[in-house]
C-alpha cells in the first residue's frame, strides 16, 4: 500500500475492515522511528484521507514491548559526530507528520501500549482517539539526554492540568495509563488483552465515521485506568513548579519535605542543567502560544542548536552508546547557565518547516 519512493517493511501498511492500520515494524529497537519510516508515514496518511472506503486510521506497534520509544537518537549521534550537514533532517521530516496527525481529518486512533516516548508521544498523542493499556509507559525523558522535548510535546504539555506537564517535561519520569490520561496526553484506558478485538469492531465501522462513531465502539471496551499519581499530588506539583526558573523550582523542592518531593528533586538534580532550562524556557513560550506550529518551529530552531553543543552527544552517549549512566554534563552547574546562553539557541536560522500552516 505505499508508493514505491517510499517503501519500507519497517512500517507496515494493512486494512482490518473500513479501518487503515499502520504497524510500526522495528520490534527490536522498541519500534523507534527513523528517516524511512516518516517518509513512509505521511504519503500513506494523505492517502488513507482520501480514500471514501477507509473509516479511521489505527497507529500500532509491532512486538510485546511498545508502541514506539521515540526518534533513533544513535542515528542522529553518528551523524552529528561525523558532522553531516543532514543531521537535522530526522526532525524536519518528523514535525510535519505530528503536524499531519494534529489536523487529520479522519478519525486517528494510536494504541498506546507499551513504551511511548519522545517521538512515539508525538505519533500519538496529537491522535484524537488515545488508548493507554495497564502496560503503558509514556515519558517526555530528554532532559536525560542533553535534548528537549519536541514533536509538539511544548505544545501538549503546557495545557496538562495545572504544571503537571512542566513535572513531566523536566523531570522527564516515565507515568502509566492513570497519568498519561490526567495529563491529557490520552483519552481511554482499554486492557491489552483486548486491543485486537477493538481494533476488528473499528473496522466494521462504515465509510465516513464520525469522531462520535469512532469514540461509542472504544467506550465499549474502556475499563478505569485507576487512580493517578500525578493528579494525587496535583495541588503540591502546581505549587513547587509554578515559577518561571529552575532554580527557584528547586529552592521550592529544597523547602519541601515529603517522599515525591525527594524523588523529583533528585530526578531533576541529575539531568542536564542547559536541557532543563531550555526546556523551561519552551514549556512557558509553549503555554503563550496561539498554534502547534508555532511550537513546532520553535522546538526546531532549539533542537538544531543542540546539535552544535556537547550536552546532546554526551548525554546519548551515557544512555545509549556506552550505556555508563554517567554522563558529564558542560556546563555542569544550572548557576553556569545564562540567560544570554539560552538565547542563542532560539535564534532561527532554518527553513521554515511550515510556510503557511497554522494550528
Amino acid at each position: 500500500m505505499t508508493d514505491s519512493a517510499f517503501q519500507t517493511d519497517e512500517v507496515l501498511f494493512d486494512r482490518i475492515g473500513s479501518a487503515a492500520i499502520m504497524r510500526l515494524n522495528r520490534p527490536k529497537a522498541l519500534n523507534s522511528l527513523n528517516l524511512a519510516m516518516v517518509h513512509a508515514m505521511k504519503p500513506a496518511m494523505e492517502r488513507f484521507a482520501a480514500d471514501p472506503e477507509i473509516s479511521c486510521v489505527i497507529l500500532t506497534g509491532e512486538g510485546e514491548r511498545g508502541l514506539c520509544a521515540g526518534g533513533d537518537i544513535r542515528v542522529i549521534y553518528q551523524l552529528g559526530k561525523a558532522g553531516d550537514p543532514e543531521v537535522a533532517r530526522f526532525w524536519r521530516e518528523e514535525f510535519p507528520v505530528n503536524y499531519t496527525i494534529a489536523r487529520y481529518p479522519k478519525p486517528y486512533v494510536a494504541l498506546m501500549d507499551g513504551l511511548v516516548m519522545g517521538g512515539g508521544v508525538g505519533v500519538a498523542s496529537h491522535g484524537r482517539h488515545r488508548i493507554v493499556t495497564e502496560r503503558t509507559r509514556l515519558a517526555m525523558p530528554e532532559t536525560g539526554i542533553g535534548y528537549v522535548p519536541d514533536v509538539g510535546a511544548t505544545w501538549l504539555l503546557p495545557r496538562a492540568p495545572g504544571e503537571t506537564g512542566t513535572w513531566m517535561g523536566l523531570t522527564g519520569e516515565i507515568v502509566g495509563a492513570a497519568d498519561a490520561i490526567h495529563a491529557g496526553l490520552a483519552d481511554y484506558h482499554v486492557p491489552s488483552e483486548r486491543l485486537a478485538e477493538l481494533t476488528e469492531a473499528l473496522g466494521t465501522l462504515g465509510a465516513g465515521a464520525s469522531d462520535a462513531d469512532v469514540a461509542a465502539v472504544i467506550g465499549r471496551f474502556s475499563t478505569s485506568p485507576g487512580e493517578s499519581r500525578l493528579e494525587g499530588q496535583g495541588a503540591l506539583i502546581d505549587r513547587l513548579f509554578a515559577f518561571d526558573t529552575v532554580e527557584e523550582i528547586l529552592a521550592a523542592l529544597d523547602g519541601e519535605e515529603g517522599e515525591f518531593a525527594e524523588f523529583t528533586r533528585e530526578v531533576i538534580a541529575k539531568r542536564s542543567p542547559t536541557s532543563l532550562k531550555l526546556t523551561l524556557r519552551l514549556l512557558r513560550a509553549g503555554r503563550r502560544s496561539s498554534s502547534l506550529v508555532e511550537c513546532l518551529e520553535r522546538e526546531f530552531t532549539v533542537a538544531s542548536e543542540l546539535l552544535r553543543n556537547h550536552d546532546f552527544y554526551e548525554g546519548v552517549r551515557a544512555a545509549v552508546i556506552d550505556k555508563d549512566r554517567n554522563p558529564q554534563w558542560q556546563p555542569a552547574t544550572l548557576s553556569e547557565v545564562s540567560e544570554a546562553d539560552l538565547d542563542r539557541y532560539f535564534v532561527g536560522g532554518h527553513v521554515p518547516l511550515f510556510a503557511d500552516h497554522r494550528l
